[in-house]
This record gives C-alpha cells, sequence and structure tokens, in this order.
C-alpha cells in the first residue's frame, strides 16, 4: 500500500491522464525480463493490472516492439494500437523519444491528453493504490509533475568514492563521523522508477519529467519500491509478491 502523502484532491479530477506502459523487447542484464513470468503472470501484467484498476486514468497504452508483449496486453484486454519503430526501441532510445512518438501517433487521431503517466513494467509491486495516489498528490497541489520516491535503505552519508589506495582517511565528513548513530542522520529519499507523471506540454517543451519547477514527490513503502533490473531483483519481487499473495 501507498504511504500517507497527507494530501488530499480538493476537487474532483477530470484532466485527461494517459498511461504509457513501456516494453521493449531487448533486455541485456535480464533478456526477456518483461514477459517473464513472476508469481505465474508475465512481469508487465503485474503493471497492466495496477493501471487497469486506477480510477483517474483516462487511457492506457503499451508501447513496443515486442509482438509477444502486444499479445500478454491484449490477453489483458488491453489494446496496442501501434508497434515501437525499430528507431525508438534501441539502448540508446530514451523515454522521451517513445513518448513524442506516442503523443505524435495519437495527435494524428485528433487525441489529446492533459498529463503523461509513465509506468515501467520493472516496478510490479506499485498497485493501483499508488497509482491514484501520486494522482490525486498532482491535481491537489496543482503540480506539473509528480515523480514517486522512497526511504533510502542506507544514508548516502555513509557512503563515498575510494582511491587507488583504498585510503579511508577522508571517507566520511566530520557530522557523520562523529554521529554513529544512523538516527541522528537527516532522512534520505531516492527514485524509486515506479511512477512518473507530468504535464503533457511541459514535458514535452523540457524533454524530461524533471521539471525545472512545481514538481513535487510521491512517497512509496520501500516494499512497494523494487525496481527489477536483475535476476537477483527478480527474486526479491517475488518473494514479495508471494508474501503480498499471502495475506
Amino acid at each position: 500500500m501507498a504511504q500517507a502523502n497527507n494530501i488530499k484532491p480538493e476537487k474532483k479530477q477530470n484532466s485527461r491522464i494517459l498511461a504509457i506502459i513501456p516494453a521493449r523487447a531487448g533486455s541485456k542484464r535480464l533478456p526477456g525480463k518483461n514477459s517473464k513470468l513472476l508469481c505465474s503472470k508475465p512481469l508487465i501484467q503485474w503493471t497492466i493490472e495496477a493501471a487497469k484498476q486506477s480510477t483517474h486514468l483516462t487511457d492506457i497504452l503499451v508501447s513496443t516492439d515486442s509482438e509477444e508483449i502486444a499479445s500478454i496486453a491484449q490477453k489483458c484486454e488491453l489494446a496496442v494500437p501501434f508497434m515501437r519503430p525499430d528507431a525508438y526501441a534501441g539502448d540508446k532510445s530514451t523515454a522521451i523519444d517513445v513518448i513524442e512518438h506516442v503523443v505524435g501517433q495519437l495527435r494524428q487521431e485528433h487525441k489529446h491528453y492533459d498529463y503523461i503517466l509513465w509506468l515501467q513494467p520493472t516496478s510490479p509491486l506499485r498497485t493501483s493504490d499508488d497509482i491514484d495516489g501520486a494522482i490525486e498528490s498532482l491535481m491537489a497541489r496543482n503540480a506539473d509533475a509528480v515523480v514517486s520516491v522512497c526511504e533510502c535503505e542506507h544514508s548516502p552519508l555513509w557512503s563515498n568514492t575510494l582511491d587507488a589506495d583504498q585510503s579511508m582517511e577522508s571517507f566520511l565528513e566530520p557530522f557523520v563521523k562523529n554521529n554513529p548513530r544512523s538516527q541522528a542522520l537527516p532522512e534520505f529519499f531516492r527514485l524509486n522508477g515506479a511512477i512518473y507523471i507530468a504535464r503533457t506540454e511541459r514535458l514535452l517543451e523540457e524533454k524530461s519529467f524533471f521539471l525545472e519547477r512545481n514538481i513535487f514527490a510521491y512517497k512509496m513503502a520501500k516494499e512497494s519500491s523494487v525496481d527489477i533490473d536483475s535476476a537477483l531483483d527478480f527474486k526479491l519481487a517475488e518473494l514479495l509478491l508471494a508474501e503480498r499473495q499471502s495475506k
């Protein structure tokens, strides 16, 4: 479940929001991960189901170059109106490349959206409550962008680079060295990759979800923030989902 963000929408949200679920065929670290079975479901299906259960989305679209992934989406009763061209499916293709392609295709059909919601399939523990909570936070703040974060597992103040000789003489700042208790250190948050939402025109103009102004964080629980990038991440997500399903 999403952590409370202490923001309530002041009025009913009626903006047009398009959720894009990006899922290309290629993956170097974990080949075929988007269609790999996770607790008996293809990885992407967890995100599709969470998006479909959201109460605030106008439309949901899977952007893929894979016929297999398109077939999974269609079995989940989610249309794939067009395939992603190879030019936008390579290792160097960016999220903005994909968004510009999707928005361009839809505008040809006279479909326009106020906001773009980016839902990566690699966050299978993100729920519809998380999605709706982020959207409601966006609307209540009249924000132009909201990005999900979670608390850091370990304070980055305990980290530093190492020289070739691996000396640790200046590894910690004096403030940290003199406060060995982690509870005495500031609370840090990290991006968790689960939710990115931005006003469409600002997103296309600045070519980033990290807008220069009027952007806010949406806090999520750490146990909902697994971002699958490796076989170890996949195993962790499997354990957490199995535990969630058993409750």
